[in-house]
């Protein structure tokens, strides 16, 4: 980082664009282009959310411990969409038939909400096109903008980095700091025995 001497006009100056190595975390990658492409806003998220019918989960898991696994049980106790979920591997998730792929589904659906790793992506964006999506959804930390131009360019939404759970909590009134719905309507602070 460039020293500079605490009676300079430069003291309180941001770092030089050089030194963005020298503060970036451990692991990230220093090298990441630049997001250029931006995405639909709240009313644009609302909107898409309420028009929809149906949710496809791709990547669905049967493991508790998946975020995939915690966005299926709240869609299908808390909420009015039909959830299809997609896994090769697995048969059934939740009491739900799993299907292998967004071709097999019985329905075209509404959303496809992808919960798969980042070289997947572009693939599962061309089989939402194929399937006749109207929006391609992927998860917090997905950022695909190859995936996007592909939805994009024919006539899907795209929504990144959000997660469908979350954002239809937080339009219809029951999201807590953590992400949580409390059942508690209230302004007071709820005190806990220790």
């Amino acid at each position: 980082m460039t020293s500079t001497n605490a009676s300079s006009p430069d003291a309180c100056a941001l770092p030089a664009a050089t030194d963005a190595a020298a503060c970036a975390l451990p692991g990230a990658d220093a090298g990441r282009p630049e997001r250029t492409w931006t995405g639909p806003g709240a009313q644009q998220r609302f909107g898409i959310l309420r028009r929809a019918r149906s949710i496809a989960i791709v990547g669905a898991s049967g493991n508790p411990a998946r975020a995939s696994y915690f966005v299926a049980t709240y869609l299908l106790s808390s909420t009015g969409y039909d959830v299809y979920l997609v896994n090769p591997r697995e048969k059934e998730i939740l009491g739900q038939p799993v299907y292998a792929s967004l071709a097999d589904l019985p329905v075209t659906p509404d959303i496809v909400d992808v919960f798969r790793r980042h070289e997947d992506l572009p693939g599962v964006a061309q089989e939402a096109v194929d399937a006749g999506a109207q929006t391609l959804w992927l998860q917090l930390g997905s950022w695909n903008e190859d995936a996007a131009a592909i939805a994009e360019s024919a006539g899907l939404s795209v929504v990144m980095d959000r997660c469908v759970k979350i954002e239809h909590a937080r339009f219809h009134g029951g999201l807590h700091l953590a992400g949580f719905d409390t059942g508690v309507v209230s302004s007071r602070r709820q005190l806990l025995a220790r």
